[in-house]
């Protein structure tokens, strides 16, 4: 019986080293293509972020001269 013990103990290191390899070798492009995507809209995103606030910076310097400013210190 002690003999089928041991016997048992790399059978389940065989088993489970099968176990783990199927898993190591999954289809792993799936997640791949979707973290792309997500990339690519985040991406896009800051472009547009970044391009809206161009626009704004250029509408803000082009509009009218700034104004002149004033101090709040008071000699004395």
């Amino acid at each position: 019986m002690a003999a089928l013990a041991w016997l048992l103990i790399p059978l389940f290191a065989v088993v489970g080293a099968a176990i783990w390899g199927s898993w190591a070798q999954r289809n792993k492009t799936i997640g791949d293509v979707a973290e792309l995507a997500g990339y690519a809209r985040f991406r896009d995103a800051m472009e547009r972020s970044r391009s809206a606030a161009e626009c704004e910076l250029s509408e803000m310097t082009s509009s009218s001269p700034p104004s002149p400013v004033r101090s709040s210190h008071v000699s004395g």
